[in-house]
């Protein structure tokens, strides 16, 4: 898969291979998302041409000051791994700023689309595109002059909803991650780092991994999670915990991710991770000592361990 960045306007040097492109912001790759891009794939082999996805990063929400975008569910980095894994042959990474903000739906085709020789589009039904959301699906069959043909892909519903990017959010707000990972089509995930922390889970008799992400994602509710965690190539059933660890009384409030893995030892300080999450066990409390706190911890390993032996995750 090559990957592309652009800046707009588009230099004039440059040529584009023929494609089938899908176009969207395509925050989780969801369910939904997929059937987008999976029209584009199919249309693009059965022409001849290359499968292609237009993005755009920052997320426009961010760059224009709305509130609830500085965290995603698929950094950058995160969202090209799942493309390519689809087996996207390119991926337009359409820079996002103020000026992009102010191009007009009919700048947008004359100037980006057709000079990267979209022979057909796909974009989802609730799409909008250029100067203030102006432009839609309707607005870019007006605007094709036969020019390129468009499919606009029906919503796609799970358990009676239907997937969007915003309710995945609010599950994952919510602590719900199982209905999250129903829409994603696959467990949520965050990488990052393994870290220097305060320690304080050896001295109580679960040592854990203090995460830190590499990248700005939407980590949800704060409390504690079944999750497998994949460091050094193998794969490891755990517990995590997301908070402040109240029970400690910490003057310094930050967020932190701590993973206790089932049945693992050693030193993984700087060693790169990926955590996917599966369950949500239950609230992060604030304890009355710490052998109250060992206490609920065993029972959360014990209660992770049951879940994970059932074979669903």
């Amino acid at each position: 898969m090559e990957t592309i960045q652009l800046t707009y306007p588009l230099p004039a040097e440059r040529d584009y291979p023929a494609a089938a492109i899908a176009i969207g912001y395509f925050d989780g790759v969801h369910l939904g998302h997929r059937r987008v891009i999976q029209k584009a794939i199919d249309t693009a082999k059965a022409n001849g041409w290359k499968s292609a996805v237009m993005t755009f990063h920052p997320h426009p929400r961010e760059v224009l000051g709305r509130a609830g975008y500085t965290r995603y569910l698929t950094p950058l980095a995160d969202k090209l791994e799942q493309l390519q894994k689809m087996g996207v042959d390119l991926v337009y990474v359409m820079n996002f700023d103020i000026a992009f903000s102010s191009v007009y739906p009919e700048e947008f085709i004359e100037e980006c689309l057709l000079p990267l020789h979209a022979r057909h589009v796909v974009v989802g039904f609730d799409f909008t595109f250029g100067y203030k959301g102006t432009g839609t699906a309707d607005t870019l069959r007006q605007l094709s002059a036969g020019r390129y043909s468009l499919d606009v892909v029906a919503p796609v519903n799970r358990l009676g909803e239907r997937i969007s990017s915003t309710l995945i959010r609010e599950y994952l707000h919510q602590g719900d991650i199982e209905q999250a990972n129903q829409f994603l089509g696959r467990p949520y995930k965050l990488k990052g780092e393994v870290v220097h922390g305060d320690k304080r889970g050896r001295t109580i008799g679960f040592p854990t991994a203090n995460v830190a992400l590499h990248s700005p994602y939407l980590v949800g509710k704060n409390g504690v999670y079944g999750v497998r965690m994949t460091v050094g190539g193998k794969q490891y059933d755990g517990v995590m915990n997301v908070g402040i660890k109240p029970t400690f009384e910490l003057e310094k409030k930050e967020k932190s991710l701590e993973v206790h893995l089932f049945d693992f030892s050693g030193e993984i300080y700087g060693q790169p991770v990926e955590v996917e999450l599966f369950f949500f066990l239950r609230d992060e409390q604030k304890f009355a000592g710490v052998q109250a706190l060992i206490e609920q911890i065993n029972k959360d390993v014990q209660m992770a361990k049951d879940k994970f032996a059932t074979g669903l995750y």
